[in-house]
């Protein structure tokens, strides 16, 4: 496996990139004073390590009429096989956002978005509960979004303590 090392120049990039990922390397040299190639020359490394993984446009839900944002807990009946029949399945269903495998009473949690309530009744009814191992599913409908970021949070990689060494990534 090899590393991929970043410094202080390429965390300040990443970070500008994260806030406007449509960012001219013109621009972001400017905020990052570095000139043009040599911002260039560290998106390609970081795009190549998969430090930067993917660019997307960020929707609002309301707008293209997804009202409804839920997060679901799903506990399988027994895990192992069926837990990778379950990941298999949840892959390919456009409504549910995010899958993420966690400790606790649940085996999954799972971001959901639909257009209003009956859509989701209808979704946990017709998909959600039929697929593979699922025995109990919890969810909580969102009122309202107070934050949501997409930026992780990069700082702790620019403190006092680690300023003198260099950051290495595993890929």
């Amino acid at each position: 496996m090899s590393k991929v090392v970043v410094d202080r120049y390429d965390v300040d990039l990443l970070l500008a990139l994260q806030r406007d990922g449509r960012a001219t390397n013109s621009a972001l040299g400017e905020e990052v004073h570095l000139s043009t190639s040599q911002v260039s020359r560290r998106i390609q490394r970081l795009e190549e390590s998969e430090v930067i993984s993917h660019y997307v446009a960020v929707l609002k839900p309301e707008v293209v009429g997804l009202g409804v944002i839920a997060f679901t807990h799903v506990t399988l009946e027994r895990q192992g096989e069926q837990g990778g029949r379950f990941e298999q399945a949840i892959a390919d269903i456009p409504e549910v956002l995010e899958c993420l495998s966690v400790t606790g009473e649940a085996d999954y949690i799972l971001r959901i978005a639909v257009p209003d309530l009956a859509s989701f009744a209808d979704f946990m009814t017709a998909c959600l509960l039929r697929l593979p191992g699922v025995a109990n599913v919890k969810s909580t409908v969102t009122l309202k979004t107070i934050k949501q970021t997409f930026s992780l949070p990069l700082e702790h990689i620019k403190r006092p303590a680690q300023a003198q060494r260099q950051i290495s990534f595993a890929k």
